[in-house]
């Protein structure tokens, strides 16, 4: 099978990464990638919001399977343009992927469809966004109705941050706070099977102990010794079936990756979001623990014969990845910093080094070209040996400004 990943990030490194692994998969390729897909993949340059040209490039390159990484592309129908090229693609139709494009049409078929979630108000203007700021109360929870990279929530205590945050916004989603840890659990779709993966925990803001503000992701790991027993199982008949089979009622199936976003609360669990792809960084230590080949999976769910496969099925222990941002992130990352030390680390010391914003200068020096700029990511036996390794492998590499959080999975592995 040849396949193709798009997008550039540390989501799409981990898929081709684990592609490459996969023994029914003979080429893959990127578009455009960084220069850590291009160890495992071959790169070619288009734009991945440009869905004819997604489609030409797939056509010329003959794939049996284009995997769509980013949520932009997805939004802007890129997946629909390389199905109507005739190419098998893994990522939810523009339609479909107004689950992650608007959180105002996520909470109304989360309500058709009987899904738990938090209280919301959907707000246009400062004066409703105050009202229901007013009948929610603190902490004051703010979404940006659309695409935000991760960034667009704002959680505070703070009635002026938060109106702030609401005005600078086109529309808002305006939310009751939901307490307890948060969960992200992944699933494979074709529309009407729906495949779980393991649970995984991510930590959203740049600081330990969760200060600071909002960030894409500064790390995760997988699985989650601490959750409840028989999680898997509750969501998918409580949240992620009945999604799917209500966007099918609504003639738009969900066939791709639906990441629902979870808070386990004082008073049962809650869905605090849902994106329409692979997140990132909870992607790159489920793939490193991913036993089952990924291509059947994909290739399954973009054609709608995913029952006829068997189910993931995951390696033993814990992975763990660390990020490791730029100088300035996230307000004003820095680029063109010289990265060294990524070489000393390879796989078969149970450590990869998964690429993000990164490049290559005129010298053919690898260097920082965006915030997040590597993943970081450790196996082990149990979470405590795998977070070793990953700041072991974090220590190894230097560029000027790294910064990273020092607490990514550390309660966890206390237990």
């Amino acid at each position: 099978m040849r396949t193709l990943v798009i997008g550039t990030g540390g989501r799409e490194h981990a898929l081709a990464w684990a592609l490459s692994r996969d023994p029914a998969v003979s080429e893959v390729h990127a578009a455009p990638g960084n220069p850590g897909i291009a160890e495992v993949a071959t790169l070619h340059p288009v734009d991945p919001l440009d869905g004819a040209a997604v489609a030409a490039l797939a056509r010329r390159l003959g794939v049996d399977l284009v995997v769509v990484g980013p949520e932009a592309p997805l939004v802007a129908g890129v997946a629909d343009d390389v199905r109507a090229a005739g190419v098998a693609c893994f990522g939810p139709s523009r339609a479909a992927a107004r689950l992650e494009g608007s959180k105002a049409f996520a909470k109304e078929v989360m309500r058709a469809a009987g899904v738990p979630t938090a209280r919301a108000r959907v707000c246009t203007t400062p004066e409703e966004a105050a009202a229901a700021l007013a009948e929610l109360g603190s902490p004051y929870v703010v979404k940006d109705d659309g695409l935000a990279a991760g960034k667009g929530v704002v959680v505070t205590d703070d009635l002026e941050g938060a109106l702030a945050h609401a005005a600078a916004c086109e529309r808002v989603v305006v939310e009751e706070y939901l307490d307890g840890p948060e969960v992200s659990l992944f699933a494979i779709c074709d529309g009407s099977t729906v495949y779980p993966l393991q649970p995984a925990q991510d930590f959203k803001r740049i600081f330990d102990g969760d200060e600071g503000p909002n960030t894409g992701g500064m790390g995760a790991y997988t699985p989650l010794p601490w959750a409840p027993p028989g999680l898997v199982d509750d969501v998918l008949a409580t949240v992620l079936q009945p999604t799917v089979d209500e966007m099918a009622r609504r003639g738009t199936p969900f066939a791709g990756l639906l990441y629902a976003g979870l808070a386990l609360t004082s008073r049962g669990l809650r869905v605090v979001e849902f994106n329409a792809r692979f997140g990132d960084p909870e992607t790159q230590p489920l793939m490193a623990l991913l036993a089952s080949p990924l291509a059947p999976l994909l290739h399954a769910a973009a054609t709608g014969t995913l029952s006829d496969v068997p189910p993931p099925t995951w390696r033993p222990g814990s992975a763990v990845a660390v990020v490791m941002a730029s100088k300035g992130y996230p307000e004003s990352p820095s680029s063109g910093d010289v990265i060294v030390g990524t070489e000393t680390l390879s796989v078969e010391t149970d450590v990869h080094v998964l690429h993000a914003g990164t490049a290559r200068d005129a010298e053919g020096r690898l260097v920082t070209a965006g915030g997040r700029v590597l993943a970081v990511t450790a196996v082990g036996a149990d979470l405590a040996d795998a977070r070793a390794k990953a700041y072991e492998g974090v220590h190894s590499i230097s560029f000027p400004g790294a910064q990273w959080r020092t607490d990514i999975a550390l309660e966890a592995s206390r237990g």
